[in-house]
């Protein structure tokens, strides 16, 4: 096996394993603007820790105890059972979309891998990516971008890639990352001043972060980056208008199309770089 493959199959490997302990973060990040983050599981159990899989141990147990003082197992209907305590109240899970996140995840991973190849860079990409992939599900979910991750994001991606820029073979600048984190930042802290309805305070923190990856590859990169991610919002929103699910002034998740931008802006970069 060459070294690229290598390098882009431990990526995807280390993608799959962060995805896959990112369904309880993403469960209890889930919460709507203005609720407290989740701590309890939707039975009423009290979930701890923010890493792992979204599944309560107490909930199993009662559905157990449930079950079988019903009579209900039975080697016939055994399938049909679990099948409908993974959907019912009670159910021991209480987070979906774990397949999802692991798949996501290792894709966006050996993408960068496959891009940037055996630049020290990408640690840093690796590093960061799976917060991306968490911030663009929860603000799916609730439209809602948690300060806990994007003002951390934004802050180790600059700490990381000032380190990065002290290794040979590196292919970007951190003077050019720190001035996109700005630029970015303060453009879309505009948009938001102009019509905060159309953009959230939490896209603006992560525009941030966000400037700052692209930033490093350059100026190109940070607004084919932000191209992407403004022309992908447009045309989903477009495709929800003609289809009669949204107004033109229902409010989007942009967090998903800025942080789907980022990485397409990466990946051109760092295959270019």
């Amino acid at each position: 096996m060459s070294t690229d493959l290598l390098v882009v199959a431990v990526a995807a490997l280390w993608g799959a394993v962060t995805g896959a302990v990112l369904p309880r973060a993403a469960y209890r990040f889930s919460a709507p603007a203005g609720e407290p983050w989740r701590d309890r599981c939707p039975d009423g159990h009290p979930v701890r820790g923010w890493l792992g899989r979204a599944r309560c141990g107490q909930c199993g147990r009662a559905s157990a105890t449930r079950t079988a003082a019903d009579g209900v197992v039975s080697s016939s209907a055994d399938g049909a059972t679990r099948g409908a305590a993974n959907s019912a109240p009670g159910s021991p899970v209480y987070g979906a979309g774990a397949a999802v996140l692991v798949t996501v995840t290792a894709l966006v991973c050996a993408a960068l891998a496959a891009a940037t190849g055996t630049r020290p860079e990408l640690a840093v990409w690796l590093l960061i990516a799976p917060v991306g992939v968490l911030l663009a599900v929860v603000d799916l979910r609730v439209r809602r971008l948690p300060d806990p991750l994007t003002l951390p994001l934004a802050g180790a991606a600059l700490a990381l890639l000032g380190l990065t820029a002290l290794v040979p073979e590196h292919a970007g600048e951190w003077t050019t990352a720190l001035l996109g984190a700005l630029a970015l930042g303060a453009g879309y802290f505009v948009l938001w001043f102009i019509n905060p309805a159309g953009m959230g305070f939490g896209d603006v923190k992560l525009a941030l972060g966000a400037g700052a990856v692209l930033g490093w590859y350059g100026w190109p990169t940070l607004m084919l980056g932000t191209f992407a991610a403004f022309l992908l919002g447009a045309l989903y929103g477009g495709v929800l208008v003609v289809a009669g699910r949204a107004g033109r002034k229902t409010a989007l998740a942009f967090g998903p199309f800025l942080i789907t931008g980022a990485f397409l802006g990466l990946l051109v970069g760092a295959y270019t770089a």
